[in-house]
C-alpha cells in the first residue's frame, strides 16, 4: 500500500534510551492533536475489547546528530511543514507551560533539540 503522506520523528542519538522513548512520545502526540485525520479507526479484538485508535500512516524515526536535528528543523520550517519540538531543556520541567517556557525562552538558532517530528499534513 502507498501512502500520500508519512510522519518523519527524528530524535538524537545521544540521548539515553529513555529520553528517546520519551520525545517520541511526545513528538508523536503533537502530530495527533493537530491533525486527527491522521488517525485511523479504533481496534476491536475478536472477544469485543476495544482499543485506541492508532496513526493510519506510517511513522518513520530516525535518529541523528545535533546538527542534523537542527537542519532538519530548519528544512521543515523553511517549508512551512508543521513541525513539533522537543528541546533538551524541557527534560528539566514538569508541566506543559514550563515546557512552553523554556521554548519561548530560546531564538530558534540556538534550540537545543532532543527532537523533532514534522508531516506535509494531509
Amino acid at each position: 500500500m502507498r501512502f500520500d503522506t508519512k510522519i518523519a520523528i527524528a530524535v538524537r542519538e545521544d540521548l539515553a534510551p529513555w529520553q528517546q522513548l520519551n520525545v517520541t512520545a511526545f513528538l508523536a502526540s503533537g502530530i495527533a492533536g493537530t491533525f486527527g485525520e491522521t488517525m485511523g479507526k479504533p481496534y476491536e479484538d475478536g472477544s469485543g475489547h476495544r482499543y485506541l485508535e492508532l496513526f493510519r500512516q506510517p511513522v518513520l524515526v530516525y535518529e541523528g546528530r545535533p546538527d542534523a536535528l537542527s537542519a532538519a528543523r530548519e528544512r521543515a520550517v523553511s517549508r512551512d511543514l508543521p513541525t513539533a519540538i522537543y528541546t533538551e531543556e524541557m527534560f528539566g520541567t514538569g508541566h506543559d507551560e514550563a515546557n512552553r517556557a523554556v521554548v519561548l525562552a530560546v531564538p530558534a538558532s540556538a534550540l537545543r533539540l532532543a527532537g523533532l517530528a514534522a508531516t506535509p499534513g494531509t
